[in-house]
Order: structure tokens, then C-alpha cells, then sequence
């Protein structure tokens, strides 16, 4: 049983709502069965390869002759992520993370890096990794120490980095390294790295949540100038940019698990009967479902208001962004909590669908920025309501 009202799609257009219908249904019918069938923990390639198949990653990658550009519509980046993590969240995960490590590339990769790497990640022949995160940088983007050593009219990388998606798995990896010491947010690059590059190597980490993330190590890795994302020093920018489009859709994801755990509550609390009547008649059961519907309900409409300011052109976009994320993801935590409490001992038994979305759910308030960056990015806006970062 899915909780379906007309009216809370309502502010969607027609083609928004079939695509949303449609990846839930792709999700349920067509991948769920080869993401049960994958390596646990490790890159699913038959998954890629379905998602391929099925143009989702057409809508990440668009052909422009010979080249290839990133025209990602946010909204509609967000309603497959919701559609498919309802019904499936590693083919939800293998899809976002595809488009995660090949943005930068898309957005900032020369015609020739593009050219080369994005007709391999568009068929889902192998996939992308983001590597940002480092042992003593997470949150703290201005603090990463890999190394970018310069080389010639290259470089070369030495360092660590850490919590990396796709990784040790990934064909290519868009990875951030400091080339200007002591220049904070201002002296990083991005580059654009094969994962058979010389000196780099990687080992897959277990997580509370079995996804491919792990670390790589970089031990004078060559990089030539033409890997280079953007600009010299203006790598910054290449994360947040990146940063910007992907944040709300992390919301987007939450509000799908949120979405898929009410769906198991409601269904068994209409089939569930305790002292002479179903579960639904109790009101510290549906009153608690009916609070975090709303809430969950108002998540989603944050989070397709950051997508259409961005798709607007709306510059920046990080007080939306953050708020979208932080309000969706914390919400699909309680309403992941509230669905477990209301099938008791069942919702916790492994393999049972809510026991996987427990721990699914906890990751997003973490990645792509914690909770807490978030409620700072929100709270600089508004005790600064004259500056444009106010929106």
C-alpha cells in the first residue's frame, strides 16, 4: 500500500508526475531484484547498466555533437531520486552518485576530458567517484592537505582521501587537492583522475549502510594539464557549484525512504488488529503517521522550491538548498523511527524493509554536508538578511 493523495502532487506538472511514477514503478518492478542480486558494498555494474538502459542517466548526460554538456534540470534530478528511493535505494544511490562525480567533469572538464570519459559513465559502463572528503576534512572543505605538486605543466598528487563514493571501484574519479599552501578555499583544484593512474590505489570500507565508499590513496600520482577542472586555485567553486544542484536532491532521497517507511506503517496498521481493532484506530498511532505525513509533505516542497530556484537561475541558492536537506533528511529519520515503533519487533528482524531503511536513512545528515553545516549556512543568511547569500 502507498500513501497516495492527488493533492500532494498537485504542484507538479503532468510530465513531473509521470516521471516520478515512473522511476518509483522502474524502482519496484525492474531494479530492486538486480540490486538485491549485487555485491554488497561494492559497485553493482548490472545495476549501472539498468539504469543505462532505461535513459536514466540521459538525464544527467546530453549529447551536443560530438561533445557533451550538463544541462541537469534540479527538479527533475530530484523527482527521480524521490521516485527511486521509494522503491529502491541502491539503484536510488547508483544513480546519484553517477551524476555526483560527473558533474564537476561535465560543468568544468575540457571538450577532450568530456569526449573521453562521459560516453563510458552515460551507457553505465563503469562508474564515477567524488572525491572531496579527507581524514581531516569533511565538513571543513578550506581544510583538505592532498597535495597537487607541480610537474612539468602538470602535477602530481600525494595525500589520502576518505568516505569516497564509488571507491575503490569507480573508473574515474573528480578529485580536489590543494595547490596553493595556507591559501585555505582559495588554493584548491579539481582534476578529473583515472582510477588506473599510477601510485593511486584504494580499499573498500564497511559502513552501518552497505554502499561502495572507500579510501584512496594517492602516492605521486601524475596529472596532466589537460585533467584539470576548471581552473587552477578555483577548484572551491567546482565543489560548490556541484554542491549547490546535488543538496536539494539529498532532501529528494530523504523524502523518498521517508515516503517508503509511511507506506509500510499505514499498511500495517490497517492489517495489524491489537485488543479488538486495527492499529489505524489507535490515535497515538495514526495521529503520530499524520504529524510526520505533513511534515514529510513540507519537506518536499522545500525541496522542489531549491530545485526550481536553481533551475530559475537563481544565484546562489545555498540558504534553499540547505534547507531542503536539512529539513527532509531530519524528518525521514523520525518517520524511518515512528514506522519501526509501530511494527515493533518485525520492522527490526534483518532483511525486513524498514530494518534496511534504519539504516539507510542515517547517512544523508551527514554527507554533502552534515546537519549542522546546514543550520550554519541557514543561520548566516539570516542574521545577514542584506547580503544576496540571504536566499
Amino acid at each position: 500500500m502507498s500513501v497516495d493523495l492527488p493533492v500532494l502532487d498537485a504542484h507538479l506538472s503532468d510530465a513531473e508526475r509521470e516521471l516520478l511514477q515512473d522511476c518509483h514503478r522502474l524502482a519496484e518492478e525492474t531494479l530492486t531484484p538486480i540490486a538485491e542480486a549485487g555485491p554488497e558494498g561494492r559497485v553493482n555494474t548490472d545495476l549501472l547498466s539498468a539504469l543505462a538502459e532505461h535513459d536514466l542517466f540521459g538525464r544527467l548526460f546530453a549529447a551536443d555533437g560530438d561533445d557533451w554538456r550538463g544541462d541537469v534540470s534540479a527538479i527533475d534530478l530530484c523527482l527521480i531520486r524521490e521516485g527511486l528511493a521509494r522503491g529502491c535505494t541502491e539503484a536510488e544511490t547508483a544513480f546519484a552518485v553517477q551524476g555526483l562525480g560527473s558533474f564537476p567533469l561535465l560543468q568544468s572538464g575540457t571538450p577532450a576530458a568530456r569526449r573521453r570519459w562521459v560516453p563510458g559513465l552515460d551507457r553505465g559502463e563503469y562508474a564515477a567517484g567524488f572525491a572531496l572528503s579527507e581524514p581531516q576534512a569533511g565538513s571543513d572543505v578550506s581544510a583538505l592537505d592532498l597535495r597537487a605538486e607541480a610537474d612539468g605543466d602538470g602535477f602530481r598528487l600525494t595525500g589520502e582521501k576518505v568516505w569516497i563514493s564509488n571507491a575503490p571501484d569507480a573508473g574515474v574519479y573528480t578529485v580536489f587537492a590543494r595547490t596553493t599552501p595556507g591559501a585555505g578555499a582559495r588554493g584548491l583544484t579539481a582534476f578529473v583522475v583515472p582510477a588506473d593512474s599510477p601510485g593511486l590505489r584504494g580499499e573498500p570500507l564497511e559502513l552501518v549502510a552497505p554502499h561502495p565508499v572507500g579510501r584512496l590513496i594517492f602516492e605521486d600520482v601524475p596529472v596532466a594539464a589537460d585533467q584539470i577542472l576548471g581552473e587552477v586555485d578555483r577548484g572551491f567553486a567546482v565543489a560548490m557549484r556541484t554542491l549547490d544542484l546535488f543538496r536539494p536532491s539529498v532532501g529528494a532521497f530523504a523524502v523518498g525512504m521517508a515516503r517508503a517507511a509511511l507506506d509500510e506503517a499505514v499498511r500495517y496498521a490497517n492489517e495489524r488488529h491489537a485488543f479488538g481493532r486495527p492499529l489505524r484506530e489507535f490515535q497515538a498511532v495514526s495521529h503520530r503517521h499524520a504529524d510526520i505525513a505533513a511534515r514529510v509533505q513540507g519537506a518536499r516542497l522545500l525541496v522542489h522550491h531549491a530545485a526550481r530556484a536553481y533551475d530559475a537561475g537563481v544565484r546562489p541558492v545555498a540558504q534553499a538548498a540547505a534547507m531542503a536537506k536539512l529539513v527532509a533528511t531530519e524528518v525521514a529519520q523520525e518517520a524511518v523511527d515512528a514506522a519501526i515503533q509501530t511494527l515493533g519487533a518485525r520492522g527490526l528482524q534483518r532483511g525486513h524493509r524498514l530494518e534496511h531503511l534504519y539504516r539507510e536513512v542515517r547517512a544523508p545528515r551527514i554527507y554533502e554536508g552534515a546537519s549542522e553545516i546546514q543550520r550554519e549556512i541557514i543561520a548566516r543568511g539570516l542574521f545577514a538578511p542584506d547580503t544576496k547569500d540571504a536566499r
